[in-house]
């Protein structure tokens, strides 16, 4: 099989790259990504793979998207601009390479006979649901543009599965953490910005009051999700959303106690303002894809965040 990983230099995109290189399976791994958000170092170790390509273009560029599907089966589209604050900062662009960029990769995908794609989808898009635990079925109002852009792209997902035949599968993630989540760009996620503060030795900052709870989900979980997903033989797995999660939440104060017990280091948090655009609380009901994929979550938080702060230990030297 060969296959495309759009935004392969990023976060996930990379750790799948990392995942189907070593697949049997698979013959061609072709990353597509601009290096607007991902980053090169994250795949470099990569480039002289046998069955590794790259090609450095931008999916809102249609004719990009075109080449990129080229000789490929299978598609995993990863490139997106994640960032609820990014999203409320500048919903033009997130809607530009969320909707518009999406949208060119399937009907690329349409054009070139590829039977399948995998969409990075997201939790977001519950929105207001105040429903816990979360079901795939059953959403509220989204809470920002980067919400509105991913629920988007299912829509329009379902529409090319009716019109064009496009196979689809959906994996709504929920805060996937782990290896290769830079915490030094503008909009890191919560995980890496605590683990390099307490690395750092330095007071990391909580938006509102510590209470937001979140089903945090390491990145070995979304990477067996994607497998599962593109290589699932059964029809009724396919054209589905589906939540990627462990089906377990924590509140920022307890990931603070569990990083603490982690790092071995006391530090006082900040609490600062909320964030506008956040969900207060977010818990997946994961047995869908228990049952339609055969998915089953690997790395639980507590192991997940030893590993992700070891990692960093690695990657930014010494403790302070």
């Amino acid at each position: 099989m060969k296959l495309l990983i759009t935004g392969g230099a990023g976060f996930i995109g990379s750790n799948l790259v990392e995942h189907f290189l070593s697949d049997d399976k698979v013959e061609l791994v072709r990353v597509l990504d601009d290096l607007s958000n991902g980053y090169y170092d994250n795949i470099r170790e990569f480039e002289d793979h046998s069955k590794f390509e790259f090609i450095k273009g931008d999916i809102c560029n249609y004719q990009t998207c075109l080449d990129a599907c080229e000789g490929i089966d299978k598609i995993t589209h990863q490139a997106a601009l994640g960032s609820v604050p990014r999203s409320i900062e500048n919903p033009m662009r997130t809607t530009e390479v969320n909707i518009l960029g999406t949208v060119n990769m399937m009907h690329a995908a349409v054009e070139k006979g590829i039977e399948r794609i995998v969409l990075a989808c997201s939790s977001s898009t519950y929105g207001d649901s105040k429903e816990l635990p979360k079901v795939e079925d059953r959403i509220g109002k989204p809470l920002s543009p980067y919400a509105v852009s991913k629920l988007s792209i299912e829509q329009y997902a379902d529409v090319f599965a009716n019109t064009y035949g496009l196979n689809f599968v959906g994996l709504r993630y929920f805060n996937i953490f782990g290896t290769r989540q830079n915490p030094d760009n503008p909009y890191a996620a919560v995980i890496p910005i605590f683990c390099k503060a307490y690395i750092d030795g330095t007071a990391p900052t909580i938006n509102g009051d510590g209470k937001n709870s979140r089903d945090f989900t390491y990145v070995t979980n979304a990477v067996q999700a994607n497998d599962k997903a593109l290589f699932t033989e059964s029809s009724e797995a396919l054209n589905e959303i589906y939540n990627i999660a462990c089906n377990e939440r924590t509140n920022l104060n307890e990931m603070v106690e569990i990083l603490e017990d982690v790092s071995g280091k006391s530090i006082d948090v900040n609490y600062g303002p909320p964030r506008p655009g956040d969900v207060k609380h977010s818990l997946a009901d994961i047995s869908k894809a228990q049952r339609l994929l055969g998915y089953q979550p690997e790395v639980l938080f507590k192991e997940g965040l030893e590993k992700a702060y070891r990692y960093y230990v690695e990657e930014y030297g010494v403790e302070a």
